[in-house]
């Protein structure tokens, strides 16, 4: 048994209870960023690190183990391995590896700005002049290849890119909630990310204060209500 495969072994001996522990199969994989996977499969449990860890110290991988084995099993994590190796990687040369990772293994699936009903590009201009005074660079825009339901926008500054659910593109769904949701990922440029007390915010006070001064906010809020009401009932965030 490799060294990496015992820090799995012993993290399944204190949380699986009478499991036992499974063989397992532990290897680097080179992931467009700084992603784990672990799955059980016929009784054999298959882990693949992101080969950025290749070089992490072995109480990060020890943390990394028990976080993953944790999640496969339904367990909670411990505070200890999550404060581990979520520093490890919040460090500004782990981020900027997998950043670079990113956007040299990975690729944005974009269609186009133009949908059946709705005109980002339009919009953007619009938005942008309205709430930005013409101040924010515009971003590749783009409708979502498939019609997603749990994520309605999202903004990635790896492509500088904004795309938003195809979902939206519709007769049935006002204007205005759109330019919400596009509007909202547009906060996200003037409002990058901030590490406060090792954790990366990304709804910060000021973002949520920006957010405020939509026109249809009060509206575009009870929209999203109703849209989750939809999905717990069977079967919508902004990022």
């Amino acid at each position: 048994m490799s060294e990496l495969e015992k820090y799995f072994a012993d993290a399944f001996r204190h949380l699986g209870g009478n499991r036992g522990v499974p063989e397992i199969d532990v290897r680097f994989y080179p992931y467009a960023g700084l992603r784990h996977t672990i799955r059980l499969r016929s009784g054999k449990v298959y882990v693949r690190l992101s080969d950025l860890c290749k070089s992490a110290p072995p109480d990060v991988v020890r943390s990394l183990a028990w976080i993953l084995v944790a999640r496969l099993l339904g367990k909670k994590i411990p505070t200890i391995h999550d404060r581990v190796y979520r520093d490890y990687s919040l460090a500004p040369e782990v981020m900027r590896s997998s950043d670079l990772a990113r956007r040299g293994r990975g690729r944005k699936m974009i269609s186009s700005a133009q949908g059946e009903f709705y005109d980002l590009d339009r919009m953007f201009a619009k938005l942008n002049r309205r709430y930005f005074d013409s101040g924010l660079e515009r971003p590749t825009i783009t409708w979502s290849q498939r019609r997603t339901r749990s994520i309605l926008g999202h903004h990635d500054h790896i492509y500088d890119s904004i795309t938003i659910s195809k979902t939206l593109d519709s007769e049935e769904v006002p204007e205005w909630f759109v330019e919400y949701i596009l509007y909202h990922e547009m906060l996200h440029i003037k409002h990058p990310a901030r590490l406060i007390n090792g954790r990366r915010y990304y709804h910060t006070s000021a973002f949520r204060l920006d957010e405020r001064r939509f026109q249809y906010y009060g509206q575009a809020q009870k929209w999203l209500e109703r849209l989750a009401r939809q999905r717990r009932v069977p079967r919508a965030r902004a990022a």
